[in-house]
């Protein structure tokens, strides 16, 4: 079965714990042509918030998907395609790798296993909320970023690796390098993309680029800017 994200450029996410510009509505960024939108953030996640901003969005056509913090924020919504899980291959804390997810297990016993996609997660911000509350080891160089990439495709069978600057712009040398030593799995980017250039810039190497914070902060004009960057890449 052709994975959801096969065909995918761009994806815009949108965190729940985060106001829109003035004027702005979820309406109008669903509307943006963005291939997907993710919502999800890593602090001042509730069940409430997540509700909110996903009912907003399954009105429109377009994919959505929650990407939930933690198992207590997990939402059962009939809009929602599905669910993107991170596991954060170098986070300090084993929590963040497996724990989360067999607590989700536990609790929740037969998920939709169907709708239940993961995503390998290097955090390389560590200024960043996830780079702390992971407690990753974000002094990576490229092959290191690399390697992890391998090992998550080739040991742990993951389909999307995902290369998380959150909130600031990476190095394109080391998406680059994680791009390359994928045979399969798509590779995601996030992080710092504000304008065409940098959406151009990391589309040329990531398969999907993930938008977040520009949303919240520029609004429209400036997503829909990414979202033409991302698909003339």
């Amino acid at each position: 079965m052709t994975a959801p994200w096969a065909d995918w450029n761009h994806i815009l996410k949108l965190d729940p714990d985060k106001d829109l510009p003035e004027g702005v509505t979820y309406g109008d960024l669903c509307a943006t042509g963005t291939d997907a939108i993710e919502v999800g953030g890593t602090m001042g996640m509730t069940e409430e918030n997540m509700t909110a901003v996903i009912e907003a969005c399954a009105e429109h056509d377009v994919p959505l998907y929650q990407e939930p913090s933690n198992p207590s924020v997990v939402v059962e919504n009939d809009g929602l395609e599905g669910y993107l899980i991170p596991t954060v291959f170098n986070a300090g804390s084993p929590f963040w790798i497996t724990g989360a997810h067999k607590e989700w297990v536990r609790l929740e016993g037969d998920l939709e296993w169907d709708r239940t996609y993961m995503e390998a997660y290097i955090v390389m911000n560590p200024e960043a909320d996830v780079a702390t509350l992971t407690e990753a080891d974000c002094d990576l160089a490229a092959d290191d970023v690399a390697a992890y990439a391998t090992i998550a495709e080739q040991m742990f069978g993951q389909e999307i690796v995902y290369v998380e600057y959150s909130g600031t712009y990476g190095e394109e040398s080391v998406v680059e390098a994680a791009a390359e030593s994928l045979k399969e799995s798509a590779l995601f980017y996030g992080g710092g993309i504000h304008d065409y250039d940098s959406a151009h810039r990391m589309a040329t190497h990531a398969d999907v680029i993930v938008v977040g914070n520009l949303a919240h902060d520029e609004g429209v004009d400036a997503v829909r800017e990414t979202v033409k960057a991302a698909n003339d890449a």
